[in-house]
């Protein structure tokens, strides 16, 4: 029987906060503390990299295995702490580790970045979710992008609607024998209800037009006033913004770590399967959902709730020797 190399996981998280991923730096322009964007579309998006480190920690701690197997995982001056590095280590088996005593391991999950599905605007009708033909495609929609100039909501007027400052012109059904995408059955059904989609060019300017935009300035500790020339401001992505990302994970049975079958387990349970992978993954959702993800945590920012892992219908198959051998680093 043909054993997959990896399966892929379709990860839908709302945010119940807004959330700041910011660029490191600030800059001239709107806002002094930027957001990530995506290079080519500009739509701002929550790099790999910053949700794989966040359910590493958040997981570590679930899993009793933090703080040494979370963050970066170098030992101190005296040589303690650090990542353990062993086979039978949930976190290090799942998320790599850089050391080791068989040397580094990329580890058996691997992050896309989270991309915008479902981005609220406000309306004179009320709130409606923006989505277009590019982010509909990261769920399996392959919806022409021909809208042009309009707006399309499939239970809405004739009038034309506003999209915070834009005003377009309403249409009820998509051209070209397009049909309705379908949502995942766990986005709620007051968001579904009232999604509306938008060309992949419209799609970019509203969603830089309509994010969180906050004002803030630093506290002198002395006086308990604000702080002389220390005002900035920085935006985020709006409370009730829809993301996706895809979790990848591979057989933990094609790999070995340091030379030992991966032998750690989960619920009592040995992880020798992609699933099993996805559980360790998994135990880090209940803390992305009270301590958050991203910058501004202080302020009332960051945390995001995971709404639903999708099996995707493909997987990959047998692998071939150079994927059964030792992950590297």
């Amino acid at each position: 029987m043909m054993t997959k190399a990896y399966a892929k996981f379709t990860v839908i998280g709302m945010a119940i906060d807004p959330i700041h991923v910011g660029t490191g730096g600030a800059r001239l322009g709107r806002v002094d503390l930027s957001i990530v964007r995506d290079p080519v579309t500009r739509v701002p998006k929550v790099p790999g990299s910053s949700l794989a480190g966040v359910c590493r920690a958040y997981a570590a701690m679930a899993l009793n295995k933090y703080p040494d197997c979370a963050g970066q995982g170098q030992p101190d001056k005296a040589g303690k702490g650090g990542h353990c590095g062993q086979a039978d280590c949930p976190i290090c088996t799942v998320f790599g580790f850089a050391r080791g005593p068989g040397g580094g391991f990329a580890g058996l999950a691997a992050f896309s970045d989270a991309h915008v599905l479902l981005f609220p605007v406000a309306t004179r009708q009320g709130p409606v979710w923006v989505s277009c033909p590019d982010a509909l495609r990261r769920i399996g929609h392959d919806i022409a992008d021909n809208l042009g100039d309009a707006v399309y909501q499939q239970s809405g007027g004739a009038q034309p609607l506003n999209l915070g400052w834009l005003l377009l012109e309403r249409k009820n059904t998509l051209p070209g024998g397009n049909t309705w995408p379908t949502l995942n059955k766990n986005i709620p059904q007051h968001i579904v209800d009232r999604v509306v989609i938008v060309s992949d060019k419209l799609f970019a300017h509203i969603v830089n037009s309509n994010l969180e935009v906050r004002t803030s300035v630093s506290i002198n500790p002395e006086t308990g006033a604000a702080e002389e020339g220390a005002l900035f401001s920085y935006e985020a992505l709006p409370r009730a913004t829809v993301l996706v990302w895809d979790v990848v994970c591979k057989n933990p049975q094609h790999f070995q770590v340091g030379g030992r079958k991966v032998s750690a387990e989960i619920n009592g349970q040995t992880i020798d399967a992609p699933a099993k992978v996805l559980e360790v993954v998994k135990a880090a959702d209940p803390y992305l959902e009270h301590l958050g993800i991203g910058g501004m945590g202080t302020r009332g920012m960051g945390r995001l709730r995971v709404i639903d892992h999708e099996a995707q219908a493909s997987a990959g198959g047998q692998p071939a020797a150079a994927e059964a051998s030792t992950g590297g680093a």
